[in-house]
């Protein structure tokens, strides 16, 4: 094996590049980038390739806030002949294990976009191909690593695997959603990805009920309350901006027209709160604490806006912040932080407290 191969979004390489050299420094497993800007993916070759299985295999993808998909790369294949790509890849995978499924992708970018046509077309004889060899399954198995093969160009590629369970199961790791037209913003898409990327299909069908109550700080228009209430939640919405009248004629928003920092729910019953406010991370973090600490709040969701230089360190310092808060009140927590698709200069943050909130929830930091 050569190195790890991370998606990430344009012009996020370094920081991409910044959190894999660190994560793999903790491990003592050494090694370089290789990388091109805006090109949306970063490439570490390890110094030893016997240690890149043990990196993979180390490394949380659930914990890279940067990355959108983790890969084992096995070889670069260059100047692919034009009348027969398929056979050159047969030859890398053959002695791989059995894969449940291929993706044959190219990096986020605009000089790959003329790709994604060809990745779609290519992948169907070269699937039909990597069955006829014995290396894939007949159906689709997603508990057997995937393979991945990410075009820069259309003769030559990366060909590795993902590993079940510690990677993203979305084609190019992207959620694609679609914007519902009777939402008030497209900030709501931000929300959407967070639930799908944050809680599982059976978590959200639990924790994302009709009923529950919610606060969203920094609510105007209503991009984020409009994914509460079509999930049938009760809202308070503080913000001293106007909300979309669609969203206060459903009968299930309370509109306080106050200062987010200022505001103090009445009751400590509160499931959800979500904040998308543009302010300094660090104070956003402070907040977000407060909340999870007074007991105002069970779950949160928000962003943390980034500067635009060294926004894996200011995101480093930002959840250490909340984490130390958090860790000396004596709470218990599960935290993730994602640099989602629908996000731009920030990064999304879910946190659930454990124990006496969500008790069958595994006890992770």
């Amino acid at each position: 094996m050569l190195g790890i191969l991370l998606y990430c979004r344009p012009g996020f390489e370094n920081d991409c590049a910044n959190e894999i050299q660190d994560k793999a420094s903790e491990l003592e497993i050494f090694g370089y980038i290789k990388t091109v800007r805006h090109s949306g993916y970063v490439f570490y070759q390890c110094y030893n390739p016997d240690e890149v299985e043990n990196l993979a295999q180390s490394i949380d993808y659930a914990q890279l806030i940067f990355a959108r998909q983790m890969i084992v790369v096995k070889a670069f294949v260059e100047n692919l002949p034009l009348e027969d790509r398929i056979s050159p890849i047969l030859e890398v995978t053959r002695d791989m294990p059995m894969g449940g499924d291929i993706y044959v992708e190219t990096p986020e970018g605009d000089e790959t976009k003329p790709l994604l046509t060809f990745c779609r077309k290519f992948t169907v004889p070269l699937r039909q191909k990597l069955k006829k060899q014995n290396s894939l399954t007949t159906k689709d198995n997603p508990t057997r690593i995937y393979y991945h093969l990410c075009f820069l160009d259309n003769q030559s590629a990366y060909i590795g695997y993902s590993i079940p369970g510690n990677r993203s199961e979305l084609y190019m790791g992207i959620a694609r959603l679609r914007f519902p037209s009777e939402a008030p913003s497209r900030s709501t898409l931000k929300l959407d990805e967070a639930f799908q990327v944050f809680l599982t299909p059976e978590e959200q069908e639990t924790r994302l009920t009709s009923g529950m109550r919610a606060v969203d700080l920094g609510a105007c228009p209503g991009g984020w309350t409009y994914q509460l209430v079509r999930r049938g939640m009760f809202v308070s919405c503080v913000d001293n901006g106007a909300m979309a009248e669609s969203l206060m004629e459903s009968g299930q928003i309370t509109h306080y027209m106050e200062d987010g920092f200022k505001f103090e729910p009445e009751r400590k019953n509160i499931d959800w709160l979500v904040c998308d406010m543009i302010e300094k991370p660090k104070r956003v973090a402070k907040l977000m604490a407060k909340w999870l600490i007074e007991g105002w709040c069970k779950e949160a969701i928000f962003n943390l806006k980034l500067p635009m230089k060294k926004r894996y360190q200011e995101a480093s310092q930002d959840l250490k912040i909340l984490t130390d808060m958090l860790e000396e009140a004596g709470m218990t927590y599960q935290l993730q932080a994602k640099h989602l698709y629908h996000d731009r200069e920030e990064i999304t943050v879910h946190v659930s407290l454990i124990g006496n909130v969500w008790g069958n929830v595994k006890n992770e930091k």
